[in-house]
């Protein structure tokens, strides 16, 4: 046999601390036919600085789909059909590189997906530039092998075949036609190299993670061994690998055989089928099953005496809505007829390749007035590649090479949903059939009408109230995931393990708007002192902060007077452009340097807020620059009037010392003590700090200037007027 190596790479990505899946770093490879060894290699790295310390890095596998991951130990949405993920653990801890090899023997073609992420995230709220974190990167390699030559069975003929030795195993592949009800697999003739009994092992199919259904047959001496499968993948190819079990130098010639039972399905005809689409689009009522437009299978089966179909094919249209958003559309109306005969089956089609980044929702809705049978159950099997086509009581759901996820409902529970979360890249199918506690033979004759509603959908329920549903990329590919809030957790934010209370939500958004108003004080202590432009720019701050902490909260206890991000923007802008005007203001600078430098301040600090709103400097820079201008502006102060400036110990201790000391214990608190658990109250306490320390730090008036009067401002009596011309004349 010809082999052929080939080999993908992705480029490296810096990990995160979970808290959603949006954390964790999505790797998309896709797999070849006829592959018969995967390599993945596995190449993690962290920084070298004191701040890096060993970690644990967890890796999740998954083919056809991103992998369902769950490190928090949250709940899923009820309702959800969930499988663990295939994972590994890569530990970083003296070395600062790890290289990892995972190996897949005959994989399953198609799209492969890994997930990497670090361990659950701390929660602390860091300042962007305050700290350096350890970058943690993470880089995945994939190697192939494959066959050019795989050799291939023809359905029905049996074909000799030689393994060379057990080092050697043969790759043979057979094509499972569409509608094929079961797959037969023989292997006779087995006779090795030096007339001993032979002892082969026969593996059909792919390996699949997290889980793999892969068949095992184990053939010794020369008596015929065989292996059947029910529901085989349809439309595909299914790989075979016979290993010898004898010697190192003998070879096995064995002779295989591959035969199929094909099921014949019952539908309504093209045409029918046409004419439905085109009532359906003109806004006409569809044809309901049973009426003038026959039922599904109705037709075949009353124009010609041909034997019964094992199944009943309803016609779905796949309406693409948007991103990760399709709707299935039956033709014949939602309500599908469902016997005991044989089961209906309903085409899902997910195979484009980006609708695994969402989530397949099934709802079921049984019409009690239809089913005769008061302890009737209609069973139901939702399977990708084939479809399940003998439902029973046990709900067992398997196939060939898959597992099911089984649904029902009946005259006691009308109602059933299933959601399953990332479904793989396949054509998905769903099965009903009506089952009676006694017996089919007791419901042989009855029906029952069953109306079915598919779609996928980004986000199952949008992620409710205290969850944000955004859309993820990795390269072209496309997934979605839900962020959640005010505590809330899991999958779709349907955990309230640790969700706060409306009461607590109300007290939040109470404490982050009702603490702006401490700058009342420094507004009427700037009004006083003649700085009315530094009081317009703290009544700007308090205003925008208000109603910025107003929009920005996370649960029900929301109001947004205009768009978030011109809120949060405006916050920036207002903090930023204080802690400039009020320091400028200490300096005792000149009115015209002064407010030059206030509209040259402010327009430089709006093009960096633009430029990076998070960014540590943008505050810190503004506000070195401003202490450098007060503390040069004090220094020549000082040497001109030859005393320490400001003079007046009293300034010092009653007024400069008590505002530096609240504003160092704010920028303490906003950089070092604020996390998500606790932001609500340290970020109020930073406002009510740093409004304090305005008022405090602002400098007196100026001598020249008079206080408000408003008696003098506003008069309304007589006064004594002099002519200043007269006097001016009178002058010799």
């Amino acid at each position: 046999s010809l082999y052929a190596s080939e080999y993908f790479s992705q480029s490296a990505q810096k990990l995160s601390f979970y808290s959603w899946y949006g954390n964790a770093k999505l790797f998309h490879f896709h797999v070849p036919e006829d592959t018969v060894l995967l390599r993945w290699l596995l190449q993690a790295s962290r920084g070298k600085g004191p701040e890096c310390t060993s970690m644990e890095i967890t890796v999740h596998f998954r083919h056809g789909a991103p992998p369902v991951i769950n490190p928090l130990g949250t709940r899923f949405p009820a309702n959800a059909t969930v499988r663990p993920s295939y994972n590994i653990s890569i530990t970083l801890a003296s070395a600062v590189q790890n290289t990892t090899f995972v190996n897949v023997t005959t994989p399953a073609a198609g799209d492969w997906f890994i997930a990497a992420h670090l361990p659950e995230a701390a929660g602390r709220i860091e300042v962007k530039g305050f700290s350096t974190p350890c970058p943690y990167m993470f880089q995945a390699d994939m190697f192939v092998l494959r066959l050019t030559d795989m050799p291939v069975l023809e359905p029905g003929v049996p074909t000799p075949h030689t393994v060379v030795s057990p080092a050697k195993p043969l790759h043979v592949k057979v094509f499972v036609p569409k509608h094929a009800a079961g797959m037969r697999f023989q292997l006779s003739s087995c006779v090795t190299s030096e007339r001993r009994a032979c002892a082969v092992r026969v593996l059909l199919g792919s390996i699949t993670l997290p889980q793999s259904f892969q068949r095992s047959l184990t053939c010794t001496g020369s008596i015929n061994c065989s292996l059947a499968l029910d529901s085989p993948p349809w439309e595909k190819w299914l790989q075979i690998m016979v290993e010898s079990l004898g010697t190192a130098n003998a070879s096995v010639s064995v002779e295989m055989l591959a035969s199929f039972t094909v099921c014949r399905p019952g539908s309504t005809s093209p045409f029918l089928n046409f004419i439905s689409l085109n009532q359906s689009q003109a806004g006409a009522r569809p044809a309901a099953a049973g009426s003038s437009a026959p039922a599904a299978g109705e037709a075949p089966r009353n124009a010609s005496g041909q034997r019964s179909p094992c199944l009943q094919s309803q016609p779905v249209v796949r309406e693409d809505l948007d991103v990760v958003s399709v709707r299935y559309r039956l033709l014949n109306g939602p309500g599908v007829p469902v016997s005991s005969l044989s089961p209906t089956l309903l085409l899902l089609n997910l195979n484009t390749g980006m609708d695994s980044g969402g989530s397949l929702v099934v709802n079921l809705l049984l019409n009690k007035t239809s089913v005769s049978l008061a302890n009737a159950t209609v069973a139901a099997c939702v399977s990708a590649a084939s479809p399940v086509l003998s439902l029973n009581a046990t709900q067992n759901c398997s196939t060939a090479f898959s597992q099911g996820y089984p649904l029902s409902v009946s005259t006691s529970s009308a109602e059933g949903m299933l959601i399953v979360l990332y479904p793989q890249t396949d054509d998905w199918f769903l099965s009903l059939q009506l089952l009676c506690p006694e017996g089919q033979g007791e419901c042989s004759s009855a029906e029952a009408k069953v109306t079915v509603f598919a779609y996928l959908t980004p986000c199952f329920n949008d992620c409710g109230p205290y969850g944000q549903c955004s859309l993820l990329r990795r390269h072209g590919y496309l997934y979605a995931g839900c962020s959640c809030k005010a505590g809330w957790g899991g999958w779709s934010c349907t955990d309230d393990t640790k969700a706060q209370t409306v009461g607590t939500q109300n007290l939040a958004t109470l404490l982050l708007t009702l603490s702006n108003l401490m700058f009342l004080p420094a507004i009427a202590v700037a009004v006083y002192r003649y700085y009315l432009v530094e009081a317009s720019v703290y009544t700007y701050t308090m205003f925008f902060s208000t109603f910025y902490h107003a929009c920005d909260q996370p649960g029900v206890a929301v109001m947004c007077i205009m768009d978030y991000d011109t809120l949060q923007y405006c916050d920036f802008l207002g903090s930023v452009v204080s802690i400039w005007v009020t320091i400028l203001c200490m300096a005792r600078l000149k009115k015209i340097l002064k407010y030059v430098l206030f509209i040259l301040g402010t327009l430089l600090i709006a093009m960096s807020l633009q430029l990076d709103r998070r960014g540590v400097w943008n505050m810190m820079g503004p506000c070195l620059f401003a202490l450098l201008i007060m503390v040069t502006a004090w220094v020549h102060h000082g040497a001109k009037r030859r005393h320490c400036y400001p003079s007046s110990w009293k300034r010092w201790v009653f007024y400069l010392l008590p505002g530096i000391t609240l504003a160092f214990i704010a920028i303490s608190v906003y950089a070092f003590m604020e996390t998500n658990e606790n932001y609500y109250y340290t970020h109020s306490i930073w406002h009510v700090l740093v409004a304090c320390s305005v008022a405090f730090l602002l400098p007196p008036r100026d001598k020249h200037k008079k206080p408000w009067a408003w008696s003098q401002k506003l008069t309304c009596r007589y006064q004594i007027c002099q002519n200043d011309r007269e006097e001016l004349y009178a002058v010799t």
